[in-house]
């Protein structure tokens, strides 16, 4: 397993902004595998040995911020979410909006889904 890159701790970072509980879970966090599907990718966690679990279980089975990823070469960017299951997260989903991706990783910005006025 490896460490999160800039990339996937920031998403986790900006979810845990919403569920302030993933803090806790943020410097054990490891990932174990990348999967590109065309469309999106899949970033599957594993945790390091040392965390204890114990009161700052996830409750929830999806969690997300009210955003979006906008991202140089992508018309309209990523749609993301982290699935949790067992009180820990699972994997983060990144999904295009109908575009073929190359998981290539450039310059990006979150954007609020619903602009607030």
């Amino acid at each position: 397993m490896e460490n999160l890159n800039e990339f996937e701790f920031a998403i986790v970072q900006r979810v845990s902004e919403e569920y302030p509980i993933l803090k806790k879970h943020i410097p054990f966090l490891r990932v174990r595998s990348r999967e590109l599907t065309g469309v999106g990718m899949y970033i599957n966690f594993g945790y390091s040995n040392d965390f204890d679990i114990h009161g700052y279980e996830i409750q929830q089975d999806i969690v997300s911020a009210n955003e979006y990823i906008k991202m140089e070469g992508l018309v309209n960017g990523l749609n993301f979410e982290i699935n949790a299951s067992n009180g820990k997260l699972d994997f983060i989903e990144l999904v295009t909006n109908g575009e073929d991706w190359d998981g290539g990783i450039r310059e990006y910005k979150f954007v609020p889904i619903y602009p607030t006025i």
